[in-house]
């Protein structure tokens, strides 16, 4: 049997809600949705959620927001810091807004952002740190909150690979200005597609809220404060603010969240059992590099990076695993700096990114599904014994 990299969580119930939805008529954004962005900002523990047709949307009003603040927006040319593993549509749209971004290397135990190099990052211009909890692992947030606030810097938390993590008592997702998560197929909870913005911002919600949806005001109550509504209801059904988007979430994709989000401690439950059996089998192995866990992981997936020093050959590694019907593929998105778009950014890089390039070159990662994955965690192991010399 295949060891996936992706399983569905569905059960009857979320055939049940889809299905109500289509029964109803009410196909677009609609209460449904209404209800899981409360259910979200309750389970999370923040004031405002906002939801959108994925987690790639989600960055990019996340970051959208910030440049139409009343107070301290964004302008292009200012600078982020940021890690140099993560997916990328956390960096295209600090790319699309015209910010520099100032790459920071990971630890190579966490796989995030080493923030022993933040002050080194520091400069005149910097306005935002970007941090990421790397495939469920929590980054520090606390230290990035921390400095942030020193420095009177904004934090954007991408937690689209770590839904239900947790640190310092508080879930990951409820640490920066404003944070993003994912609920594509293979992610923690699935809508199909879809994503949420988490704040405790009103402003940053209601400038949300706009972009999301074409930059008009209509999402938006009378005493918003981020515009002055008119006496002309004609005109003001249909009045742009800002230069928004259409980003949103269809009803079906609410109703299916509400199910799934219910479901979602025991799918973090089962997630760190076999997160458990990983560790018991590769922790200890002086051949392999595994995440050390900050604070308690949702386990999205289990990381490995060979040490060069064992003389592994990867494509036989990877060979291997493919004869045994193991899936795999590179650590989230790998080193950024590494990938073709790179040459239309704005950028430099803080002190070199070598565990980035160790993880990019030895590193991959296999699937965690909220069952128990007891055998094919066994069944990975005795491959990768066979295959990897010890150094």
């Amino acid at each position: 049997m295949t060891y996936e990299l992706a399983a569905s969580t569905w059960g009857p119930e979320e055939v049940a809600a889809a299905k109500a939805v289509l029964d109803s008529g009410w196909t677009t954004m609609g209460p449904k949705v209404k209800e899981f962005e409360a259910a979200c900002a309750s389970y999370f523990g923040v004031k405002h959620a906002v939801m959108v047709n994925s987690g790639s949307s989600a960055n990019l009003i996340a970051v959208g927001a910030f440049f139409f603040k009343k107070d301290r927006p964004l302008q292009r040319g200012d600078e982020v810091i940021v890690p140099a593993i993560s997916w990328s549509t956390t960096y295209h749209p600090l790319q699309q807004y015209g910010l520099k971004l100032r790459f920071v290397d990971v630890e190579l135990d966490t796989l995030n952002i080493d923030v022993s190099k933040l002050e080194a990052a520091l400069t005149p211009r910097t306005r935002m740190i970007c941090v990421v909890s790397i495939l469920g692992n929590p980054a520090a947030l606390d230290v990035v909150r921390a400095f942030a606030d020193k420095h009177g810097l904004y934090v954007y938390e991408d937690n689209c690979e770590s839904m239900d993590a947790e640190l310092v008592g508080k879930k990951c997702g409820s640490f920066g200005d404003v944070a993003t998560m994912s609920f594509f197929f293979s992610h923690h909870i699935s809508t199909m597609e879809g994503g949420m913005v988490l704040t405790n911002d009103l402003e940053l919600d209601h400038l949300l809220r706009c972009l999301r949806a074409h930059g008009w005001t209509r999402d938006l109550p009378p005493d918003s404060p981020i515009y002055a509504r008119a006496s002309d209801d004609f005109f003001e059904a249909y009045r742009f603010i800002m230069p928004g988007y259409n980003v949103r979430p269809l009803e079906i994709s609410g109703a299916i969240g509400l199910e799934q989000l219910k479901k979602l401690p025991g799918f973090t439950a089962e997630r760190r059992k076999n997160l458990a059996h990983f560790q018991r089998l590769f922790a200890k192995d002086p051949r392999f590099i595994i995440q050390r866990e900050n604070g308690k992981s949702s386990a999205f997936s289990f990381t490995i990076i060979l040490r060069p020093e064992t003389g592994a050959d990867r494509r036989k590694v990877m060979m291997a695993m493919k004869e045994n019907d193991i899936l795999y593929r590179i650590i989230t998105g790998g080193n950024f700096l590494r990938h073709d778009a790179i040459k239309y950014y704005d950028y430099d890089v803080v002190g070199g990114t070598a565990n980035a390039d160790l993880a990019h070159d030895w590193g991959f990662f296999v699937g965690n599904h909220p069952f128990d994955l007891t055998s094919e965690i066994d069944r990975l192991y005795a491959v990768l014994d066979k295959v990897v010399p010890y150094p």
